[in-house]
């Protein structure tokens, strides 16, 4: 070949290059792509839970913010718990969109997740404003970030290699 360019393997990086933008050691690690962003409702929680004692998180949790009449007769109130959960799955939404990166960032976001998910795990089992439902939601989606994020970066890590080969 007259550029240089021996292979398909050497075409494919130069196609996956231009498709992230550039030569992946120019982007650099950002804050933002390797922060784990599961750790944001945690801490709403944790500060819902030492505002006060062990025995007042779950009726906090569990009073409701508001409340709406649905056409059934029945009520349906949001209480802060939902809430918390809502805003967890919108930001595990994000991060598993965010782990078919391949990247160093991406590594690193797995192993900051992995982080999280073992502080929730030690809260939810020695600390008792930590022992609720609602916080153990939390750890579970951290556990799913974790895993979901390490096995979306290998499937894709493996999709990137086998750009000139018999996978």
């Amino acid at each position: 070949m007259p550029t240089g360019a021996g292979s398909g393997v050497f075409m494919g990086v130069q196609a996956a290059n231009r498709r992230r933008g550039g030569n992946s050691a120019k982007r650099g690690v950002s804050v933002f792509s390797i922060f784990p962003k599961l750790i944001i409702p945690m801490v709403i929680y944790a500060v819902i839970a030492f505002i006060g004692g062990a025995d007042t998180v779950a009726a906090r949790l569990a009073d409701p913010l508001f409340e709406i009449g649905m056409m059934s007769g029945a009520t349906w109130g949001l209480t802060p718990g939902d809430l918390i959960l809502i805003v967890a799955l919108f930001f595990l939404f994000i991060e598993i969109v965010k782990s078919s990166d391949t990247g160093t960032a991406s590594i690193i976001n797995h192993g900051m997740s992995m982080l999280v998910f073992v502080i929730g795990l030690v809260l939810f089992l020695l600390v008792g404003q930590f022992a609720t439902s609602v916080f153990f939601l939390l750890t579970v989606m951290a556990l799913l970030d974790t895993v979901a994020g390490f096995v979306v970066t290998i499937v894709a890590a493996r999709r990137d290699l086998a750009v000139g080969g018999d996978a």
